[in-house]
């Protein structure tokens, strides 16, 4: 069985040696260096690339499984992947971790006025009557309750903030008092002090957001977007930004990345932006490795995957 990763995977790679010595695995800087010989032989994929497409897996005929190290599987060839039953999982729960940390470290950021102090530093400015809002008390709504949303709540929730969410059909998640359905998100966003958009993006995601439900949020909202920057047409949210119909947007993830160099948000005061990092770990590969193991062990055993299966249907 061959298996090719497309990142170096550092230590991790004598730890899958020295795990299945039976197992031929290779291990790539990029998918430049698949060469179309060696895509005939592929069994299992593992790793990230945004190159992978529809024309490289139809170079791979026999392959079985796609390990994504990412948690989004949004950009591959689902439908091919579906057609041809390959089987998909991703690192659902891994980015979580730091990505929690990245959505408090936004909102502290944000409520403390660490910008403007930042901004004062450069300028040779000493205002020591710069006062800060407490998070405590504010009411903080996701859209979407999965494993990123639980673990940003769960330690929100030590902070004093009540979390509300919103997801699918309204069913409860842990660390949420209140959760609403997608029927009901025009009510949800009328009680947050700070919506936090997590959603993966699907065709029921795509410009989720329209104007009307940023004139729903507070005009004091905190607006952050880790999730997919497909959630809002971006034309929409820079009109409402200037409407100032809310208060602040922090956005990780853009409708198109890289954000060309001219963009508005760059120069918008409202906005604070980081080049979709959120996700970003130097623990990622190994974390993600770990999952694979678990599912290769099951995988030759009997054919099958026990965690992070993804449906590449519903596009998570």
């Amino acid at each position: 069985m061959k298996v090719v990763s497309l990142k170096r995977l550092g230590d991790s790679e004598q730890r899958l040696k020295d795990a299945f010595p039976d197992i031929d695995f290779s291990f790539k800087k990029g998918l430049f260096q698949v060469e179309d010989e060696e895509c005939e032989d592929i069994d299992i994929l593992i790793g990230y690339s945004g190159q992978v497409d529809e024309a490289f897996l139809k170079k791979c005929p026999n392959l079985k499984w796609i390990a994504w190290y990412a948690t989004g599987v949004n950009n591959l060839p689902l439908d091919y992947i579906s057609e041809h039953n390959i089987l998909l999982t991703n690192g659902r729960g891994i980015h979580a971790k730091q990505m929690s940390e990245f959505i408090l470290a936004f909102i502290l950021d944000d409520y403390k006025n660490m910008k403007q102090s930042f901004i004062n530093q450069q300028n040779h400015v000493y205002d020591s009557k710069l006062t800060g809002k407490r998070v405590a008390g504010e009411t903080v709504l996701f859209l979407g309750t999965g494993a990123i949303a639980q673990k940003t709540a769960r330690l929100l929730e030590v902070m004093g903030v009540t979390n509300i969410g919103v997801n699918t059909s309204g069913h409860s998640a842990d660390f949420f008092e209140q959760t609403y359905s997608m029927e009901e998100l025009d009510e949800a966003l009328s009680e947050a002090d700070i919506v936090i958009n997590a959603l993966p993006e699907t065709e029921d995601t795509y410009h989720l957001l329209e104007a009307r439900h940023f004139k729903e949020m507070k005009d004091s909202a905190l607006f952050i977007n880790v999730g997919r920057g497909t959630i809002v047409d971006e034309k929409v949210l820079i009109d409402m930004l200037k409407r100032e119909e809310i208060r602040h947007a922090t956005l990780d993830v853009f409708e198109n990345e890289p954000l060309d160099s001219d963009h508005p948000f760059y120069d918008m005061d409202n906005v604070t932006i980081t080049a979709h990092i959120t996700g970003n770990g130097t623990e990622n590969y190994h974390e993600a490795t770990d999952i694979f193991m678990t599912n290769l062990k099951h995988f030759l055993n009997n054919g099958e995957l026990i965690e992070n299966v993804a449906d590449p249907n519903k596009g998570y």
